[in-house]
């Protein structure tokens, strides 16, 4: 096997372990649970209070899975509108910034629970970006590995080195084989 040819174990190499998919659910399970709990137990909140941080952090939770799907998708050579990418930065930086304006004038509450909401809301928004891509990363590995076309026997694919004046140029490993073995070089 020559530099040019990658084969099926090599591309599961890329493939993110048990246990770091493991831990991403997990992180994202306590971070989730421990904000609502929190807000579950907060006495001197307001029903409509509560409402008002769950729907941050569900901003929050979807923006930040948002923009990294979009930020991966350019990194592929995969085609996004520059209004989506622009919505996703907006739509984080107004999760965030909600947050931080609802905690610093929530008088109700204490230092010590303000910075508990606040490291909740970030361990969830972390996990869930890393949840989504260790998503598109397993399923990435799945097509890839499963396609027949463009892979030979010994099931390794043939990838050329790439000029930067192609078009390729910039994509990730999983864009640059995959363009590779469905155009059949």
């Amino acid at each position: 096997m020559n530099n040019d040819t990658i084969t099926k174990s090599q591309l599961a190499a890329y493939k993110p372990t048990t246990a770091y998919v493991g831990t991403s659910w997990a992180v994202m399970l306590v971070g989730v649970l421990a904000y609502l709990l929190g807000l579950w137990n907060a006495q001197s909140m307001l029903l409509n209070e509560k409402g008002y941080y769950i729907a941050v952090l569900a901003l929050g939770l979807y923006s930040a899975i948002s923009l990294q799907k979009t930020l991966r998708d350019r990194s592929e050579g995969i085609p996004t509108t520059n209004m989506y990418y622009f919505i996703s930065w907006a739509a984080l930086g107004l999760s965030i910034a909600l947050i931080a304006l609802g905690l610093m004038n929530a008088g109700s509450l204490s230092l010590s629970e303000k910075g508990f909401y606040m490291m909740a809301f970030t361990m969830s928004l972390f996990a869930a970006v890393t949840i989504q891509k260790n998503t598109r990363d397993e399923a990435q590995i799945r097509t890839l590995t499963a396609s027949s076309t463009g892979i030979d026997n010994d099931s390794s694919a043939k990838i050329s080195h790439q000029t930067p004046r192609e078009p390729e140029a910039g994509k990730s490993l999983f864009g640059a084989v995959k363009s590779r073995m469905e155009s059949g070089e």
